[in-house]
């Protein structure tokens, strides 16, 4: 590893996945730290998930909403993906001297509408502000507090071969959109971010599943993409896994920056999209309740957990040809979250 923090370390790929390891991980470690979205820690007679998240999205506001939208999102999502009904959130706020009163207004009226859609009080925060230069405009950090239904249990170490891979919508908008947002390409494309709060669609899939422990695993694909998502999941279960490249949702006009840019959509960021693992019996289940939300009607099967290779994912192209899915690494695409 790098003596100095990049940009990679921030990316979501295999540098950041290396500094968790080497850093975190090894001065944080007890028996409650965790590699899933937020941990999940006994509270009373009921268990409770729990998660922070820092959000420096530049620019700051982009087709599809802004980072207040998207901090209250991010946060909500982490806490559905351990099966958690979302309850309370705190924010910091790290502002640059010089922000517009009128744009924290906008940012916070955003937070506000999307709380309110997730049924989350935003209960408590703190602010800060820093000389020009210090920070670009505007940093949130969010944590958030959840009730884990009865019998959830997704996990990252819970995937199993023979289990069917999901997706809850097309992939990679979010992480298209802030790339047109700034402008550095000269390219034009109809493109808004994914960005949504999931936690009530999840709970309906719970809802749907006499057993709970039935929905193996829950992710959601911000950093580095549904591709980072899904070699995370196969490193922690130790696991293969296979995707269908034909069953992959791509909105067209992304399919088309990303063939003008050398881009893989499947490494570019969602802020509402999840990663399912699941028993192929029941993949159709989940299929068709996903569906019936608006932010899951383009929701699809695009694979399955294998037992070879271990750790790797492995991409069935439309010829019938078997790749392998590079594992991401480097600065996959900055400040997208």
């Amino acid at each position: 590893m790098s003596d100095t923090i990049t940009l990679a370390h921030g990316a979501g790929g295999r540098q950041t996945a290396a500094l968790i390891d080497t850093v975190f991980a090894h001065h944080f470690r007890n028996p409650d730290f965790t590699a899933d979205d937020a941990a999940v820690l006994p509270l009373g007679s009921t268990r409770a998930a729990f998660t922070t998240d820092g959000f420096i999205v530049s620019p700051w506001r982009f087709p599809g909403g802004n980072i207040g939208k998207l901090s209250i999102c991010g946060t909500v999502n982490d806490l559905a993906c351990m099966g958690a009904v979302p309850r309370y959130l705190s924010c910091a706020f790290q502002i640059e001297e010089g922000f517009a009163i009128e744009d924290l207004k906008a940012i916070a009226a955003a937070m506000a509408k999307t709380a309110e859609e997730a049924g989350v009080r935003i209960v408590a925060g703190d602010t800060k502000v820093a000389g020009r230069g210090q920070v670009d405009h505007i940093f949130i950090t969010t944590t958030g507090i959840g009730e884990v239904l009865p019998g959830a249990a997704p996990s990252g170490s819970r995937a199993r071969p023979g289990d069917a891979v999901l997706v809850t919508g097309d992939i990679g908008r979010h992480g298209c959109a802030i790339l047109l947002a700034r402008e550095d390409f000269g390219i034009e494309a109809d493109v808004t971010s994914d960005c949504a709060p999931l936690a009530k669609m999840v709970q309906q899939l719970f809802d749907a599943m006499e057993d709970k422990k039935a929905i193996h695993t829950i992710r959601d694909a911000t950093r580095g993409g549904v591709g980072t998502v899904l070699y995370e999941i196969a490193r922690e279960s130790q696991v293969g896994v296979r995707l269908k490249s034909a069953a992959i949702p791509v909105d067209p006009a992304v399919k088309g920056v990303c063939g003008m840019l050398g881009l893989e959509p499947l490494y570019l960021a969602c802020e509402g999209r999840l990663v399912i693992v699941a028993p192929q019996k029941i993949a159709p289940q989940l299929l068709a309740v996903l569906r019936q939300s608006p932010y899951g009607t383009s929701a699809a099967i695009i694979g399955e957990i294998t037992d070879d290779p271990a750790g790797s994912v492995i991409v069935e192209t439309e010829l019938g040809t078997r790749t392998l899915l590079p594992e991401p690494g480097g600065e996959l695409l900055p400040r997208i979250c």
